[in-house]
């Protein structure tokens, strides 16, 4: 699990109901019209922009997001090497069976088990490279949205509760309904896009990035298996996937 991407959220959310606590009660920051109309209408207005199952697809990616630790890549280096040693002592067939965590490592090795040519597999993997980086943006770009109608749906809720206030101004017991739905929606518009929608936006398109580098990393592994290189070698070729402070010394 990324345990940042649940403490900011909590933490972000967690500081705004203290303050409404402070301010008089929670009960108070408790508006259905306006929760309808921001929660609602932001909802509804992006499902329309993108087809049902991006929609769907989006959130698969969000639980991945929160759920799945971006992988280190030393650690890939460190596997790669040590497959890069047992093949070049035993053959591409001595990786047969080897316990390999990462799946997408793990697909690669089985394509060279099984005696695909090189250009073959870098070709399959680069696809399945961009598509999966393809999801993680789309779901980046479809939370965007809901951030950028968030705030929309707002203004929209502030609107009707003012037109319902100024319609009905001979009646005092209705002024303070209208003013709370009038407010309220735009707070909750504020809330949704900058505490939550913005923040998943920009994890989900920092995940993008990560795999990216971690496939394509995965990706040099691969083929200098497959071309033989020296695994020391190799290593020092793959540290320059890393920041210049986090590159070590493969043994």
């Amino acid at each position: 699990m990324d345990i940042a991407t649940v403490i900011g959220i909590i933490g972000a959310f967690g500081v705004i109901i203290v303050a409404m606590v402070l301010s008089g009660g929670i009960i108070l920051f408790i508006n259905v019209p306006s929760i309808i109309v921001v929660f609602g209408g932001a909802s509804f207005a992006v499902m329309a922009m993108f087809p049902l199952g991006v929609t769907i697809g989006s959130f698969k990616v969000l639980m991945k997001a929160i759920m799945n630790k971006a992988e280190d890549p030393n650690e890939l280096i460190e596997k790669g090497v040590e497959l890069a040693t047992i093949a070049r002592k035993e053959g591409i067939l001595g990786l047969e069976g080897q316990e390999i965590p990462n799946e997408f490592l793990q697909k690669g090795i089985n394509l060279c088990v099984d005696g695909h040519e090189p250009d073959f597999v870098q070709r399959l993997l680069s696809k399945d490279i961009n598509l999966a980086v393809e999801r993680h943006e789309q779901g980046s770009k479809f939370f965007m949205k809901i951030a950028n109608m968030g705030p929309a749906m707002g203004m929209i809720g502030t609107l009707v509760g003012l037109v319902g206030m100024l319609a009905n101004m001979d009646d005092p017991k209705t002024i303070g309904p209208s003013m709370a739905v009038a407010l309220l929606t735009t707070l909750y518009g504020a809330v949704l896009a900058n505490a939550f929608c913005i923040p998943i936006s920009d994890k989900l398109a920092y995940f993008a990035d990560q795999q990216r580098l971690n496939r394509s990393l995965i990706l040099e592994i691969i083929g200098a298996i497959q071309e033989g290189i020296n695994p020391k070698v190799m290593a020092d070729m793959l540290q320059t996937y890393l920041p210049e402070g986090k590159r070590t010394v493969a043994e």
